[in-house]
């Protein structure tokens, strides 16, 4: 199985560098089904592998001008607060064992991937809305909503510490709609938070697991190879039109999560 996992990890690259967003969210299930790595030690790895293939991908960004320092940390620094305290404090308090249903035991494992499978299947509905671009761009400009981007920076870092995923399409929408962010400025800001968010995640609590720095380093350099695809392609394909498919194909991962955990 781990070809498969190498094969789908080139392709955590590929979306990250064609669509700007949605490789992160097939970490995590890489890691647990192809790898056979467990629920807790994937969210730790997955910190890892979407920070530095995040940070790869903004670099370009930023060589074009299409990152904006000011609105990162407006956006991040609550971000990595959330975060730190999440994945210090909240997450050793979630038992090894959460509730018992009848017979049926959720363990710290099943309930981190139901609760990814969530996150998977809201992610989903974001990318397959066509309409999202009209939405940004007739949405009335307010005042001053900074501190509800802090409050949403809040809730990313809380997710991404409990399930090691980025956040990338709650952060994209927020930058453009809550900061009147550009997008492509809002996808380069986004790929900043999300290495800075991931990168300090993982180093604040990689001390409390065993880490095997030859399977991290490979599945990360396969990633970080195919964010240069990505990158690319997004040269000749427009991601935007790929956008819905992907976002079916997550659908339908995020609900097969959910029946292999609850079910097999």
């Amino acid at each position: 199985m781990e070809i498969f996992g190498y094969v789908a990890s080139i392709f955590i690259g590929i979306s990250l560098g064609l669509i700007g967003g949605g490789g992160s969210i097939l970490t995590v299930p890489v890691l647990v089904y192809l790898f056979g790595i467990d629920a807790f030690l994937a969210t730790e790895y997955s910190l890892f592998i979407v920070g530095i293939s995040s940070l790869v991908g903004s670099v370009s960004y930023f060589k074009k001008g299409l990152v904006n320092l000011r609105t990162a940390f407006i956006f991040g620094v609550p971000s990595i607060v959330s975060i730190l305290l999440t994945r210090n404090y909240l997450l050793p308090l979630i038992p090894n064992e959460v509730f018992t249903f009848g017979s049926f035991i959720v363990t710290k494992d099943i309930f981190l991937l139901l609760l990814f499978a969530g996150l998977m299947i809201t992610a989903s509905y974001k990318m397959i809305q066509k309409s999202v671009e009209l939405k940004i761009e007739t949405i009335p400009s307010q005042n001053n909503n900074t501190p509800l981007a802090v409050a949403e920076g809040s809730v990313v870092g809380i997710l991404t510490g409990l399930v090691g995923a980025g956040g990338g399409f709650m952060i994209i929408p927020a930058l453009v709609n809550l900061l009147k962010t550009p997008m492509k400025v809002a996808i380069g800001t986004s790929l900043v938070i999300i290495s800075l968010n991931s990168l300090i995640g993982f180093f604040s609590s990689m001390n409390h697991i065993k880490i095997e720095w030859n399977l991290l380093g490979n599945i990360s350099a396969i990633a970080i190879f195919g964010i240069i695809i990505g990158s690319q392609l997004s040269k000749k394909i427009d991601g935007k039109k790929l956008k819905p498919a992907f976002g079916w194909f997550i659908l339908v991962m995020g609900i097969y999560i959910i029946i292999k955990e609850l079910f097999f």
